[in-house]
């Protein structure tokens, strides 16, 4: 049953890599502001999405912080790496664009990593490949931002 939800999480994780790029704004007459458009301004009941998503340096470090805390384990409680899993997808919740990448591919490795352990096994490589493949596509933003992914 796990590695049934295992492979399904690693599914959803290649998914979300796929899909991760911002798609261009259409230009055409429906972008162009005109005189007569109305602007609104968010009430401030309403939080912008600067509040909620944080900012990419946060997003970076936060990363990096639940990833070392994922190298720390034993690698023999499941449900340690279940907690990383929770963690994760919490962070994923307050980011937008590539960085859910590094979240989703984390959160995936650490449910692959949790049913291993109760074998004594390791994760799939596709798990490990996941998380390598999303620090290269988010590098180049969090080290603009002063932030270096480690693996």
């Amino acid at each position: 049953m796990k590695r049934i939800f295992t492979a399904a999480v690693i599914g959803a994780v290649a998914g979300l890599t796929a899909c991760a790029s911002t798609p261009k704004e259409p230009i055409g007459p429906s972008s162009i502001p005109t005189e007569t458009a109305v602007t609104t301004q968010p009430s401030p009941s309403e939080s912008s999405p600067t509040s909620t998503t944080g900012s990419v340096k946060e997003a970076c470090e936060t990363f990096n912080a639940l990833y070392a805390e994922y190298e720390a384990l034993s690698g023999t409680d499941p449900n340690a790496y279940e907690d990383i899993y929770l963690k994760a997808q919490d962070a994923k919740d307050t980011v937008s664009g590539d960085l859910t990448g590094l979240f989703a591919s984390l959160s995936a490795l650490s449910m692959d990593h949790s049913a291993a352990a109760e074998n004594g096994g390791q994760p799939e490589q596709a798990s490990k490949d996941a998380v390598r493949d999303a620090v290269f596509a988010n590098a180049g933003t969090c080290t603009a931002e002063g932030v270096t992914l480690r693996l």
